[in-house]
């Protein structure tokens, strides 16, 4: 559990929490390198100082955006291992730009950071960070193989810092209603569950060319947003016995574009986990079979059927949707805050959880084989 930085008072500029964009990319309106902005709007609210710890992944930028946007936190300094472009990013979020790790880490206007780094660099950075005492953000996948994130969870655990996972489907109105259906035994025996994420980056030549170094990224579409269905399987099945996958690369980048692995569970559910950097306008789905009932979304919108139900009508019925949780980051701001530690589904087992499926997903394929857990 984290310690809570609710002792610790500041004094802030409201106008530091606004931003805007301009035509070439995001920038915002900051409180400047002193954490001073203009005198007008002040406020007294307990502040968490995060850093931004590269800006490579593409969702970075959006990271900054919902940092700032809690209205509970400011950046204050930027890493990144290609100096220029976190000093170019630090200039426009108005922070200081460190260019040793070390000396971010250090600095005592730093309680947490958000890493964005290249995958293969998450062990090396989120270890360190742990052992300096800052609380961590970390997209994911957590490190490429379960070895990495294990050492990363001692660290964390050694330390006492809070770790949050970026899993934000799990936050989502429909995947809570499925999960709470699952808690309470509403499918009777599970027997099939079909997850989809996918897009256009390689086909609709969106992505940057940066993401198809495996160097960096550590796998292709599966790594990156086969993430997705893979963590909502862990989420909803619980623990998987064996894997199979098969992954292609029509265009030809190098990195599997296409991906998919079938996954069977303890409990005897077969998940189908889906995506793919190839496919036009591809709705979130998700689809759970069982013997007592059927849950099919698609694009956040949901149809179930129930056993009793299917007495009386042949119709799908559209639930009312329970509230989704906080965002992940949102939820990490809070608990930095308070001191209440990772929130249940995003912690350091979690990320775990997800390598473990993506590293057997991999060498599945590699091989040629079903790789047993």
């Amino acid at each position: 559990m984290g310690k809570p930085l609710r002792n610790r008072q500041k004094s802030v500029d409201k106008n530091a929490l606004l931003m805007y964009h301009d035509s070439k990319s995001a920038r915002y309106i900051g409180a400047g390198k002193s954490g001073v902005g203009h005198p007008q709007g002040r406020m007294d609210i307990i502040m968490v100082n995060v850093a931004m710890l590269s800006k490579w992944h593409v969702h970075a930028e959006d990271y900054a955006r919902q940092i700032l946007a809690t209205g509970k936190a400011r950046i204050t300094a930027v890493w990144d291992e290609e100096p220029a472009r976190g000093r170019d990013w630090a200039e426009r979020l108005g922070c200081d730009f460190e260019a040793d790790l070390d000396t971010l880490l250090s600095r005592k206007d730093v309680d947490a950071v958000v890493c964005d780094t290249p995958t293969t660099m998450h062990h090396e950075v989120l270890v360190k960070a742990a052992r300096a005492g800052k609380h961590i953000y970390t997209e994911k996948a957590m490190a490429p193989t379960v070895r990495e994130c294990e050492d990363i969870a001692q660290s964390v655990r050694e330390s006492g810092v809070t770790f949050v996972i970026s899993y934000p489907q799990r936050t989502s109105p429909g995947i809570q209603l499925a999960k709470q259906m699952v808690e309470n035994g509403d499918f009777g025996k599970i027997s099939r569950v079909r997850i989809r994420n996918g897009h256009n980056g390689v086909s609709g030549g969106w992505l940057p060319d940066y993401w198809f170094d495996a160097s960096k990224s550590a796998g292709g579409a599966l790594m990156d947003l086969g993430c997705h269905p893979m963590y909502l399987a862990a989420y909803l099945l619980g623990e998987p016995k064996r894997v199979h996958a098969m992954m292609t690369q029509p265009f030809g980048t190098g990195m599997d574009e296409n991906a998919v692995s079938t996954i069977e569970f303890a409990n005897g559910a077969i998940c189908t986990a889906e995506t793919s950097f190839i496919t036009l306008a591809t709705p979130d789905s998700l689809e759970i079979f069982g013997t007592d009932a059927t849950f099919l979304m698609s694009g956040g919108e949901v149809k179930i059927m129930t056993a009793a139900m299917a007495k009386v009508t042949s119709d799908y019925v559209r639930p009312r949707l329970p509230q989704g949780l906080p965002s992940p980051i949102a939820a990490f701001v809070d608990a930095c805050e308070t001191g209440s530690g990772s929130p249940t589904g995003f912690g350091v087992e979690d990320g775990i959880a997800l390598t473990r499926l993506l590293e057997a997903s991999y060498l599945s394929c590699r091989e040629n084989r079903v790789v047993e857990l």
